[in-house]
């Protein structure tokens, strides 16, 4: 793969396996400077395996991983995070013993260098329900709610590009609404993301650019307009 001048986060030739089942067979994609790459494809594609890998939280068994140029393949997630990537698991995992103001101020980290500063106020103005409920502890917030926090802590660990798997899972249209006009005005403050998601009609919205995943590696990679033109590939990789 040849990725572009303003690519920050490359991936090539990515393989994964659990135990003796091989999920990823040389996953390629890139995401670019102020760019929301969509990853869609059917359950067991490995879109959420890809994510994971990326962070470090499943070992690749081989390929690289490259944010910036400096390689991240097989580093502790940890390590990863503070390089200047995010990641919004769909599992929703929140402190639930700690209040939404401690959660957030839990993920909070100095950002890297070119990577914007968010804060919690701006979290707030995003998810007023949120700043409603900030001394709730997060145990009891409802899975939308968690959903919100979860996403805004990892921003508030300013990231040079966000990976956010299944947002909007399990959400109301309104909270729907919400998150994607968030990852809309992240892109616009210039942090891009990839972002793995089961509703065809939101990745096609709020994306620049959509990868499909079929049998564990990339089988398209274009223009989201390109994808609603293509009912062949939609059939063949997406339809249920």
């Amino acid at each position: 793969m040849n990725a572009t001048d303003s690519s920050l986060l490359n991936v090539e030739g990515l393989h994964a396996h659990y135990g003796k089942s091989h999920v990823l067979h040389g996953v390629d994609l890139r995401v670019g400077t102020d760019e929301v790459v969509s990853l869609v494809g059917r359950n067991g594609s490995g879109r959420s395996t890809t994510m994971k890998t990326i962070m470090g939280l499943v070992t690749p068994s081989a390929g690289h991983v490259r944010l910036r140029g400096r390689e991240l393949a097989g580093a502790r997630p940890y390590a990863i995070c503070r390089a200047g990537l995010g990641y919004v698991p769909e599992a929703r995992e929140v402190f639930a013993n700690l209040t939404v103001d401690e959660n957030l101020r839990m993920g909070e980290q100095p950002p890297v260098q070119g990577a914007y500063r968010w804060t919690v106020e701006q979290m707030f103005d995003y998810f007023p329900r949120l700043k409603e409920r900030r001394d709730t502890k997060a145990g009891s917030l409802s899975g939308g709610e968690q959903q919100m926090l979860t996403m805004c802590r990892s921003l508030l660990g300013n990231p040079l590009v966000i990976l956010i798997d299944e947002p909007t899972e399990g959400l109301a249209p309104r909270i729907v609404t919400q998150v994607g006009d968030c990852i809309q005005d992240m892109r616009r403050k210039g942090v891009s993301v990839l972002l793995v998601e089961q509703k065809l009609t939101i990745a096609l919205k709020v994306s620049t650019r959509v990868c499909v995943m079929g049998h564990g590696r990339i089988v398209f990679e274009g223009h989201p307009d390109e994808l609603s033109a293509n009912e062949a590939l939609v059939s063949q990789w997406l339809a249920v």
